[in-house]
């Protein structure tokens, strides 16, 4: 069956810029999508934790989901996030995804209640319906605290709508199971140090945070390895971007690092929600290092100097 949706290229999970009282930034984030339009990423995400969602009220979630769905007006897909900790909240945002004419949902695990396989299954399967949806799973154990395993995967990929997967959980054996026994779900990359070992299993696309301020550099490597299958080009371009994905995925400030990476680009990503809280000076100062040495590094490989 040819899957309802196909994912391909770079999906930016967009952060929500806030004003210093900790209001939605409008106009910011208008920017924000048009800056990522331009920089020819292939679809947005709203609602996922690099935009703060466990900060914000589902009326705030579904207010932003559709304020960038409106912003895109069709040049790119919106996927809305429905993690939350409260079936009833993740049933409400599936359907404010399905009324405001998404294009698809992306459903995690419910995190801290811990519930089983089965239970996770019944779970995301009801808000599946509630959204009749595209649906991209979200595999993330670190925040959800148990992983989308076998028994999970063999119910869930019994709807046509469940489409294709986040896979964050870290575990490159995953990369190998999601791509030998599961090939009707389409693979993504949600472990940015990692996306060189998914393009090589087959991924065609990559959820990444980074492309928040870095987006035609994360274009550039799923060109090389996704499109053109060049991954000598594709090794050399993740090689300059292991130290930014070093900061991300390991220094412990992953949305404060992605919001400063927004600023360092001229447009307004403001403070974090509590508890988050933003970087000092010299962390900004080592960021916008890693960002300029990488920015020039991929631009080099990229005309081949």
């Amino acid at each position: 069956m040819t899957p309802r949706m196909v994912l391909e290229g770079i999906y930016t999970p967009v952060i929500t810029p806030f004003h210093a009282d900790g209001a939605i930034d409008h106009d910011a984030l208008a920017d924000l999508v048009e800056r990522l339009v331009a920089g020819g990423v292939h679809g947005l995400i709203s609602g996922g934790s690099t935009g703060e969602n466990y900060a914000e009220t589902v009326e705030e979630r579904l207010e932003l989901a559709r304020f960038i769905t409106e912003r895109a007006d069709g040049r790119l897909p919106v996927i809305v996030g429905t993690g939350a900790m409260r079936t009833p909240d993740s049933l409400a945002l599936a359907e404010g995804a399905r009324e405001m004419g998404a294009d698809a949902i992306l459903l995690g695990t419910p995190p801290y209640s811990v519930p089983t396989e089965a239970e996770n299954a019944a779970n995301a399967l009801e808000i599946d319906r509630a959204a009749d949806l595209p649906v991209i799973l979200y595999n993330y154990p670190g925040r959800m605290g148990v992983s989308m395993g076998r028994e999970f995967l063999d119910i869930v990929s019994q709807s046509r709508n469940v489409i294709g997967i986040k896979e964050s959980s870290g575990d490159v054996n995953r990369i190998h199971t999601l791509a030998c026994d599961y090939p009707q779900i389409q693979m993504s990359c949600g472990m940015d140090d990692q996306a060189l070992e998914f393009f090589a299993w087959g991924a065609r696309s990559w959820i990444c945070a980074g492309s928040n301020f870095l987006p035609e550099e994360h274009v550039a490597l799923y060109e090389a390895c996704a499109v053109r299958g060049d991954f000598a080009k594709g090794r050399a371009i993740m090689a300059a971007m292991m130290p930014l994905m070093a900061v991300l995925e390991q220094g412990g400030k992953f949305i404060q690092c992605v919001k400063h990476g927004v600023e360092t680009t001229g447009l307004r990503a403001g403070p974090m929600r509590p508890p988050l809280q933003g970087l000092n000076a010299d962390e900004k100062a080592e960021l916008e290092a890693v960002i300029a040495t990488l920015k020039t590094a991929v631009q080099a490989i990229v005309e081949g100097k």
